[in-house]
């Protein structure tokens, strides 16, 4: 099992609703109110973002806000930090390339 279950600041992941969100436009399932990374980390997504110079691919480095490797496109609005932003049922997540979101063909 790929899930989270503690959170180094949130503490432990409580099982609640199972919602559905979208990754780069495709459906994916988590539990509402976990963050977003451990319900992308649970779906194998391990790559957040693109970094704008060298466009080299970041994930969850700290877990805690602190840094900004996992920050991601979520409803449009950009740089959000998903290993501390909790996750909501029809979310609409983006990879970020720069501080734009990754042209995903479909």
């Amino acid at each position: 099992m790929n899930r989270i279950s503690e959170h180094p600041i949130l503490g432990p992941t409580e099982t609640s609703p199972k919602v559905t969100f979208f990754m780069d436009g495709q459906p994916m399932e988590g539990y509402a109110g976990e963050p977003i990374a451990v319900a992308l980390k649970a779906a194998g997504v391990m790559i957040h973002r693109y970094t704008q110079k060298a466009h080299e691919p970041r994930g969850i480095f700290c877990a805690i806000g602190r840094c900004t490797d996992c920050v991601m496109i979520v409803d449009g609005v950009p740089n959000i930090r998903t290993c501390i932003t909790p996750l909501v049922a029809g979310m609409r997540i983006q990879t970020q390339d720069g501080v734009t979101p990754l042209e995903v063909s479909e």
